[in-house]
């Protein structure tokens, strides 16, 4: 049902619920009986009238038992001389308490007008309630291309630089364009131009929306946010309307800020469809286009654009004087994940020993994001459990959560499932221990979480960018130690190791064909990514080699994962004693810390 037929409807059961409220109140109230003047003079005569009030011609009778009568009188004559008239003495008149009232506007009006224009009221009501509703659904037809951007007013929601930690390069690249914003003529002196635009990119939850809010707290400007996804509706020519209408309100408030999140959703390069020039996203880019650096210019008005596709924008949009500067983003190092951990913490009650420098340790490759999800979920968890504070367990268990997924505490397995699982972890753990170029063991557990029935936590010292060759030869190992342990502890195995060993194909095919560590093939990329454009991008593998080229790589990849499952072999047989003492104590305990780790090969030599 239309919202207009909705409150028709209801405006017509509100006069008929009035109207039934006037009817049964009228229907309840006891009315005055209607009498003749002989009547009055009969009961004037017998003495049963107690008083008389007169008010105009209406004549209100009030009996000895507590009735009241009504009657009319001439507007001419007085009611002494028509009861006189009609033989009542002075005596029986001053007996009857005659009062005469003046009659009031008041009364008059509610007693004679009023009855007659409520229902004309009512109706005017309903004829301008329906108007209100049409000219309202008038109005939003006609805003269908106005721009539905939000300004951020609320000085309570502003964000500035102090609340964001880490991405230093990124932040002194945004200052300036605060101070472009705050004090243009310093620079416009020198002959610099106001950016026009800045391109956020990285990962998703690597904070550019907050980054780009920073800006506005920082510049004390006008903040419009809106989505590229809000541009572009079914209707040809309503995204490049709301374009021309956000730049034009934007144009008002200048100097300001326009902050897209997610542009790739109208940004994409053109031709990536079918609908030729008159595309509706087409349209609504080459809009954005012209507004940004076209014939006339936006002075003031810098967009700020996130996306993490920026290999899919159209190279119109990235070119100079449009989005002039591209800010890179990525992943937090330890130092900055503990900054965004002190920072999330402030509003949350931590215990005195909770060290954070411990959370960021074990959370490499986590955005801002999802260290403000993990320490709500700490938060959660400590509620769970009826406590004031935060503890560092809590905390740990919810790195877990975030990473693998939540315990899996109904599902039970049986013992050969446990023993079988406790020996192939306890395999991951044993080869990582004994490797030279392999992260330290963390923790070991053979508690269900998510999809995996156990889990080796392997962290690094320190965050790298660049991985060795032997690096790689010796995650290899790793990776197989758990299928190895499986075979040389029951004679078979299980398909507890296929997550292992599909990482560890890919692994060695990337070592082959993406970083040239092939000592058989040689320093060589084998391979190329295409980008496909056919109702959207899609990624294909351009082969440049030929067939016995990837005879070859298919050889060299099941050699390197021969070759390490060879040495995770060699230690498992030679290490035998401590296999066993890792698999056990996981069956007693399910879990085994660092320390507790590290001090089963101390109390052995």
């Amino acid at each position: 049902m239309k919202p207009l037929s909705k409150n028709i409807i209801l405006a017509i059961l509100s006069v008929l619920v009035i109207s039934a409220i006037f009817s049964s109140y009228s229907l309840n109230t006891q009315k005055p009986e209607k009498i003749n003047m002989s009547t009055l003079v009969s009961g004037i005569e017998n003495g049963v009238i107690e008083a008389i009030d007169i008010e105009g011609s209406e004549i209100t009778v009030r009996l000895t038992d507590g009735t009241e009568q009504k009657t009319r009188k001439e507007g001419a004559a007085s009611l002494s001389e028509i009861l006189i008239d009609y033989g009542i003495s002075s005596e029986q008149l001053k007996a009857s308490n005659i009062t005469v009232k003046d009659r009031s506007t008041k009364s008059y009006f509610l007693g004679v007008i009023l009855p007659s224009l409520l229902p004309l009221i009512i109706l005017i009501f309903i004829f301008w309630f329906m108007f209100k509703q049409m000219q309202g659904a008038n109005n939003r037809a006609m805003s269908f291309g106005m721009s539905n951007a939000r300004e951020v007013k609320d000085k309570k929601q502003q964000v500035t630089f102090k609340d964001v930690a880490g991405s230093a390069e990124a932040k002194t690249e945004l200052e300036e364009i605060v101070e472009f914003l705050k004090n243009p003529k310093k620079f416009s002196d020198l002959g610099a131009k106001l950016p026009k635009g800045v391109l956020l990119m990285g990962r998703p939850g690597t904070g550019k929306t907050l980054l780009a809010r920073a800006v506005a707290g920082e510049a004390e400007v006008p903040f419009f946010h809106i989505s590229g996804s809000e541009f572009v509706e079914m209707f040809v020519g309503v995204g490049a309307s709301r374009v021309r209408d956000l730049f034009n309100r934007a144009k008002k408030s200048a100097p300001c800020i326009i902050f897209v999140d997610e542009i790739d959703a109208v940004g994409r390069q053109r031709g990536a469809g079918l609908g030729g020039g008159h595309d509706e996203r087409e349209q609504t880019l080459n809009q954005i286009l012209v507004e940004m650096d076209g014939f006339d210019p936006n002075l003031g008005v810098i967009v700020i654009a996130a996306t993490n596709r920026p290999d899919v924008l159209d190279p119109a949009l990235l070119r100079p004087g449009r989005f002039d500067r591209r800010v890179m983003l990525d992943l937090p190092d330890i130092k900055d994940r503990e900054a965004i951990l002190n920072i999330h913490a402030k509003n949350k009650p931590l215990a005195k020993n909770v060290n954070l420098r411990r959370a960021a340790e074990r959370t490499p490759g986590f955005s801002g994001a999802d260290l403000n999800n993990l320490l709500n979920e700490a938060a959660i968890l400590t509620a769970r459990k009826d406590e004031k504070e935060i503890v560092q367990s809590y905390i740990l268990e919810s790195i877990e959560k975030v990473l693998l997924g939540p315990e899996r505490k109904s599902y039970i397995m049986n013992k050969e499932e446990k023993k079988v699982t406790a020996y192939h972890e306890a395999g991951h753990a044993l080869v990582a221990h004994m490797l030279e170029n392999t992260d330290p063991v963390h923790k070991i557990s053979i508690i269900p979480r998510g999809s995996a029935g156990g889990y080796t936590l392997k962290l690094p010292t320190e965050d790298k960018r660049m991985h060795k060759r032997s690096e790689f030869i010796d995650d290899l190992s790793v990776l197989l130690g758990g299928l190895v342990s499986e075979k040389e502890t029951f004679g078979d195995i299980t398909t507890g190791p296929s997550d292992d060993l599909k990482k560890c194909t890919s692994m060695a095919r990337d070592l082959v064909t993406r970083y040239g560590m092939s000592e058989k093939l040689g320093p060589r990329v084998f391979g190329e990514s295409q980008e496909m454009i056919f109702l959207g991008k899609d990624i294909h593998e351009k082969r440049n080699y030929s067939e016995k080229t990837a005879e070859m790589i298919d050889e060299e990849v099941g050699s390197l994962i021969n070759s390490a499952m060879e040495k995770a072999r060699d230690i498992i047989r030679t290490e035998k004693k401590y296999l066993d003492k890792i698999a056990q104590t996981l069956l007693k305990n399910e879990t085994i810390e660092k320390e507790e780790f590290e001090a089963l090969f101390e109390s052995s030599e």
